[in-house]
């Protein structure tokens, strides 16, 4: 009896040798003898397969063939029930005989007169019994031994195959002390200040309590980290277990959840109790909608759940009786909308803290820890960079700067360049050019009218995101594309969207003004320009005819319900404002069009010709951009640094702050 609890091989060990003692003895007190008149019968009937002859014993052991063994002997073995356990074959007959000397002329005599008698003789070494016995009891405790050290040591550590056996209920939690360290800290953790300023918190917390308790402050339960996928919430707990100075246990959702009843919750049992038992301590889960997903969804069964029992085992650790330790858990998701209400409530995650996308000058600072190793050229400018990737999560802003190192040692370039970052930012957004892609001349036609459509009326309109760069080389699954340069907004105004809905539809009223038809390579576009108007309509109250009226569910209940939140005559009108928005633009498109219509063909002309135009190829043609979003008011906030850069002079008029962050448009698609 030891503390990881009672070990069986021990007691199994000692049954199996009694067992095979006792066989021995049995099959050695059962064995049946045989004179010599009845052992030369049965050789001449073919029955004997071999005679083995012990000179000092006076005595031979008889072996019977397969077919007489069958119909003899087997039926008087099922007596003994322990023959199964005997190792090595038992002697059908034991035979005494007189002189050996007579005995073998007999049998030779016998062998000689039938040659069809197969029987063979041999000597015995002379071995005694015990020796025997004890090598075959040696035998069988090295495959004890064998099979103590490959299941029940196994097992019980829970590695190797079937290692959960005996330890299903224990905690998958990793563990990371003072004898593990984690080398990531806060230094490595760029932007998110306000999202560091509450971890860090939490962390002296634990490291100096009594400057909190002494003012009467308790230790928070829990704190939540919630944002889009990529923007380092897992970081940020890799930073937090590197500078605590308290034990950290990190696993998954997903490690609670298994195919046996009641093993999940015994799991939050064992972890707490570990963390409690190193307190103060840390316990991060990953992933946490795996089980904190809402009660009684989709639960048509009505059985007991088992991801409902984990959870309500989570809810009693983290603020039940007996919860006074100082345990702190953090989580992370991406889908907080899902999660329990009772989970997300005061005295369990306390602190929600909401990891954003990152802001420009987060961009650049998460461009310069992703840069440090990188070999880079003198004129890559970080600001340029940050300025090319709106909408990037730090995710992929460190896949940029890994594409770009791959294009530059691709290309054989001793550093990594501007222009490879600039590559590396298209692939990732438009795919891998296919350049020897086969397209007949009049597609190609068509498709450098649809890319200077969308490129023409995103110069002509005032709200419409400005324009980067026009390929009519195949990327991806598309035959040419567009970049556009989006803002960072906060807000969006009706005719902002309105703006950026014709300019999608630019492509396809190119394709009308020029053709008289139109084609499939607008599925993209009809897509996005589909869903914009549908939540100018429906979440947004941007429609008078329907009024200020919102469906959007942000709790997410919405999803589990089979019906719409609005009635049939309610659905039709949403369908034709939807229709009339759409339409409406794309009657602009086209009528912008037609009156530009000799600088859509001379910017059509240009692409086809050079097949990647720039911004700088658009002011050749329709001159400067009149209301550029540089001129414009610049965005303000208490944590950029005044850098004391020159105010720009607006000379244009003033615009409004506009739309939330958005992120990169993917490509124009044809």
């Amino acid at each position: 009896m030891n503390n990881k609890g009672f070990n069986w091989f021990f007691p199994i060990m000692i049954v199996a040798l009694v067992l095979f003692f006792v066989a021995n003895s049995m099959g050695d007190s059962t064995g049946k003898t045989i004179d010599e008149d009845g052992f030369f019968r049965e050789m001449q009937a073919g029955k004997i397969q071999r005679v083995l002859i012990d000179k000092q014993a006076q005595k031979a052991d008889v072996f019977l063939t397969q077919a007489a063994k069958t119909a003899t002997v087997k039926k008087d073995d099922k007596s003994n029930p322990f023959s199964g356990l005997m190792m090595a074959p038992k002697a059908d007959y034991s035979l005494k005989y007189g002189d050996l000397r007579l005995f073998l002329e007999k049998f030779d005599a016998i062998r000689m007169q039938n040659p069809a008698i197969k029987t063979s003789k041999d000597y015995a070494e002379g071995e005694s019994p015990l020796t025997s016995f004890l090598i075959q009891a040696l035998i069988w405790i090295a495959i004890l031994g064998v099979f103590y050290f490959l299941l029940f040591r196994k097992m019980g550590s829970g590695g190797g195959p079937g290692g959960q056996i005996f330890s299903i209920g224990k905690s998958k939690a990793k563990l990371f002390d003072e004898k593990e360290r984690i080398q990531v800290t806060f230094k490595d953790v760029a932007g998110l200040e306000g999202a560091k300023e509450e971890v860090q918190e939490v962390v002296d917390f634990l490291k100096n309590s009594e400057k909190y308790t002494k003012l009467g402050g308790k230790i928070p339960k829990g704190v939540l980290l919630v944002g889009p996928p990529g923007t380092g919430k897992t970081l940020l707990a890799k930073a937090v277990a590197g500078e605590a100075k308290v034990p950290f246990f990190s696993l998954s959702g997903s490690d609670f959840v298994e195919m046996f009843v009641g093993v999940g919750a015994s799991r939050v049992r064992d972890l707490f109790a570990q963390a409690k038992a190193k307190s103060p301590a840390i316990i991060f889960i990953d992933e946490i909608d795996a089980i904190g997903r809402a009660r009684g969804k989709n639960n048509f069964s009505g059985g007991n759940d088992e991801r409902e029992n984990t959870l309500n085992q989570l809810l009693t650790e983290m603020d039940g009786f007996g919860t006074d330790t100082n345990v702190i858990v953090m989580a992370a998701t991406n889908r907080a909308d899902i999660l329990d209400k009772a989970l997300m409530r005061a005295g369990r995650f306390d602190r929600s803290i909401y990891v954003d996308l990152p802001e420009l000058h987060e961009r650049r600072q998460i461009f310069d820890v992703h840069l440090k190793k990188i070999k880079l050229d003198d004129n890559v400018d970080r600001e340029f960079l940050a300025k090319q990737t709106p909408g990037f999560s730090g995710a992929d802003i460190a896949n940029v700067c890994n594409e770009a190192a791959l294009i530059a040692a691709r290309n054989n370039h001793t550093s990594v360049t501007k222009q490879d970052f600039l590559d590396a930012v298209d692939r990732i957004i438009g795919g891998l050019e296919k350049k020897n892609k086969a397209i007949k001349p009049s597609e190609k036609r068509r498709v450098a009218y649809h890319e200077a459509g969308h490129a023409t009326i995103s110069w002509l309109v005032e709200h419409a995101s400005p324009l980067l760069k026009v390929t009519i080389v195949p990327r991806g699954r598309s035959l040419g594309a567009a970049w556009y340069l989006p803002e960072e907004r906060q807000l969006t105004t009706t005719e902002q969207m309105l703006d950026e809905m014709c300019a999608t539809l630019g492509g396809r009223a190119a394709e009308q003004v020029i053709f008289n038809n139109i084609s499939t390579g607008a599925l993209s576009d009809l897509e996005s320009v589909t869903k914009r108007a549908q939540a100018m309509v429906t979440i947004y109250g941007l429609s008078p005819n329907i009024g200020n009226i919102s469906y959007y569910d942000s709790s997410g209940q919405s999803e589990y319900s089979f019906g719409k939140p609005y009635s049939e005559e309610t659905a039709k009108k949403i369908d034709i404002e939807i229709k009339g928005i759409i339409e409406n633009q794309y009657d602009r498109a086209v009528q912008i069009l037609t009156e530009n219509k000799d600088k859509l063909d001379a910017l059509a002309s240009k692409l086809l010709e050079k097949e990647v135009i720039f911004r700088e190829d658009l002011e050749e043609i329709f001159g400067k951009r009149a209301w550029d979003p540089e001129l414009t008011e610049k965005p303000v906030t208490n944590t950029i640094p005044d850098t004391k850069e020159p105010q720009e002079e607006i000379l244009i008029k003033e615009k409004e702050g506009d739309s939330e962050i958005q992120a990169p448009e993917s490509p124009t698609q044809l």
